[in-house]
């Protein structure tokens, strides 16, 4: 089996993965009780033996490993914790030290049995949802309701459980009240809404709940190895294809809800700068005037075809604020649909002017959304195939001819591609030698390097991240940072340190059978700075660090249960070039902080990030409809001081915006980096 796995590339795709979408099959009726069936079973012990043995982690095939498997089944079935009971828990509690062994016979049993008692559980409450629409409810009463039950205990009785959504209704009830919905209405899109519920529950089959399973077992492992049905590969391929018609967008699902997991840059929802990472979309309407459809249950392929479209027609979404919380309230947007193409993803360029100290300095930025390349083109000697490295090669000859005096490199919400890229990109600011290190499941290390002696540019450089810079953009802005080429400024970065690879399980299986077994997402090796330090959980800490709305513990990897563990292997051998000797860096760091403590536009800022961390922080809401008029309004008033002074920033886009009018830079992460930049030139240390 060992050499018939598909070896690691070179130039192989980073994967950011923040959640799991699951693209399902469908029938058109179901049995009462689902099944699994034989074939199943032969797949499952082929998941298990390439878990057992080529995954990076080493994990046993034991209780250990049960126990986890169990808690993430049933997480992955109820994360909220609002259909199972206690005693449902108690009685599945024998399954806990017991799915092991069940699954090194290919035993499937008892996954379909909880399976089935949650879809019993599911039924049930979203029946009395629909019940519950009709109570008459009085808003005038002091009641709240607490919305993140992830911690809480299962409910202790159906009395418990029954009266969370008799409040769960009220405030659903209540949200579209303060948007000024009509009564009948609000009752007729909550009846769609569980109507569409049950309906998605009665259409899923065994395959729906084989592949579950299978993702709880392999995500045990880690969370970036899943097990993909022949259909969820098809449109997980779709979701990271650059030529794909629609509003550029991966969607996953969480609670019901369609989420969205991640913006191609390029692409409509890219441009827009409407819709961003963890926004939730409810509701969709095709061109002007097209009826809403209330999406809220709907499968993920469902979602897709119904968002996609051809090139040049128009959709509209009605989305929740991930910024927001459950203070959310829904707003509209329409976007044209487009083919989004690898130049539309490509680096841009401008440059900004600067006073400092009596001087007007010229600093180049340049914004890089992702590390792509043209993989055809460049094996079929297409001599202008197109590649990140190449066009920011171009870009820094404009600049140069521009006589700019600093750069700035925008890495920020960059989730990475293309790892020779990532290398090759390094290469143009420093001389030579090594770039990242990776180690392989057997624990051999290999040392890539940047061959190319020449340097593109030695001026000063900074290179701005946040906590959405991931993957190739750790890579680079870590090698910069160990080489002591350039400053980086920003946030620190999510922690993706992990190499997957698409294995296909034909291989593995008898070719007769009509039914195709499907594709394994595996981990395979980690990366390395140059240092010995894993990018893994830690990622890369900015050198001038800058204030927050996300915390890594639930933005990042290391807010993903299971994630490898952060690790140092033995530094490569490379030569520190000092352009960011201690000197500098102290000086820049005393600016920083003096700003931060003095500047309004700084101060502001992070007092707005406070705000922001105690309204996403919230997790019980009144029920009274004046409290949450008055917390409405309040809302309200601190989003428009917000984009008044800040520009668009939203959430994880934390996107550039220059008022022409005022020539006044409204992002606080921009303009900071371009103050460290005139600090580097003006005090000439280095």
């Amino acid at each position: 089996m060992k050499n018939r796995l598909i070896p690691i590339l070179l130039s192989f795709i980073i994967f950011v993965q923040t959640g799991t979408a699951t693209a399902i099959a469908t029938e058109k009726s179901k049995p009462e009780v689902l099944a699994p069936t034989e074939y199943q079973s032969q797949i499952s012990l082929v998941v298990l033996a390439i878990l057992e043995k080529y995954h990076y982690r080493k994990s046993d095939i034991n209780d250990s490993l049960s126990s986890v498997v169990f808690d993430m089944y049933i997480d992955d079935l109820d994360h909220n914790k609002i259909y199972f009971l206690q005693s449902d828990i108690n009685k599945l509690e024998k399954y806990r030290y017991e799915l092991d062994d069940a699954l090194l016979t290919g035993n499937l049993e008892p996954a379909f049995e909880i399976f089935n008692l949650f879809s019993k559980r599911f039924t049930e409450q979203n029946k009395q949802a629909t019940e519950l629409l009709n109570t008459d409810f009085d808003y005038n009463e002091q009641e709240s309701i607490l919305m993140d039950r992830e911690h809480r205990p299962w409910a202790s009785s159906e009395k418990e459980l029954q009266e969370f959504w008799r409040k769960y209704i009220k405030n659903e009830k209540l949200t579209r009240i303060l948007g000024d919905a009509d009564e009948e209405d609000i009752n007729d899109n909550l009846n769609q809404r569980y109507e569409n519920l049950l309906e998605w529950m009665e259409k899923l089959n065994s395959n729906d709940v084989f592949q579950l399973y299978m993702n709880s077992l392999s995500e045990a492992f880690d969370p970036h190895t899943n097990y993909l049905l022949p259909i969820s590969y098809d449109n997980f391929m779709i979701g990271m294809s650059q030529s794909l018609e629609g509003i550029g967008a991966r969607l996953m699902t969480e609670n019901e809800y369609t989420k969205v997991a991640d913006i191609i840059p390029g692409g409509p929802a890219y441009k827009s700068k409407k819709i961003v990472k963890d926004d939730r979309i409810i509701s969709v309407a095709q061109g002007v005037d097209g009826d809403w459809v209330d999406i809220i249950g709907w499968r993920i392929d469902e979602v897709v075809q119904i968002i996609r479209g051809a090139k040049g027609t128009q959709v509209r979404l009605r989305i929740l604020k991930g910024v927001e919380g459950m203070n959310a309230e829904p707003v509209e947007i329409i976007l044209e649909r487009d083919k989004i193409k690898i130049e539309e993803a490509a680096p841009t360029k401008e440059v900004m002017n600067i006073h400092k100290n009596g001087k007007d300095y010229r600093i180049g930025v340049i914004t890089i959304p992702s590390f792509y390349l043209d993989f055809e083109g460049a094996r079929n000697g297409d001599e202008n195939y197109k590649s990140t490295t190449r066009d920011v090669k171009n870009l820094l000859a404009d600049l140069k001819n521009e006589d700019v005096d600093g750069l700035l490199l925008d890495l920020r919400n960059n989730g990475g591609g293309s790892l020779a890229e990532a290398i090759e990109l390094t290469g143009l600011f420093i001389p030579e030698g090594p770039v990242v290190q990776i180690r392989n499941t057997s624990g051999k290390t290999e040392i890539e390097n940047d061959e190319d002696k020449n340097m593109y540019y030695d001026g000063p450089l900074g290179v701005i991240i946040n906590r959405f810079s991931a993957s190739a953009s750790e890579i680079f802005s870590g090698a910069i940072q160990d080489y002591k080429r350039g400053v980086i400024i920003g946030d620190q970065s999510y922690g993706k340190g992990t190499v997957q690879n698409l294995l296909d399980l034909d291989r593995f299986l008898p070719d007769d059978k009509e039914e195709k077994p499907g594709q394994m997402k595996l981990t395979l090796a980690k990366f390395y700075r140059v240092t010995g330090s894993s990018t893994q959980h830690k990622g890369v800490t900015p050198d001038i660090q800058l204030p927050s709305r996300y915390d890594a513990e639930e933005y990042g990897e290391s807010s993903m249960q299971s994630a490898l563990p952060w690790d140092l292997i033995s530094s490569a051998k490379f030569k520190p070039l000092d352009f960011v000797n201690n000197d500098l860096l102290v000086q820049l760091e005393k600016n920083a902080a003096d700003r931060m403590k003095n500047e309004n536009f700084l101060i502001q800022y992070s007092n707005d990030v406070e705000d922001w961390r105690k309204m996403h922080d919230k997790s019980e809401y009144s029920l009274n409809l004046e409290i949450r008029k008055k917390e409405k309004e309040k809302a309200e008033k601190i989003r428009a001081e917000r984009e008044k002074l800040f520009g668009t920033l939203d959430g994880a886009s934390e996107v550039k915006e220059v008022t022409p009018e005022e020539s006044e830079i409204k992002d606080p992460y921009l303009k900071e980096g371009l103050n460290v930049i005139a600090d580097w030139l003006a005090y000439g240390i280095g």
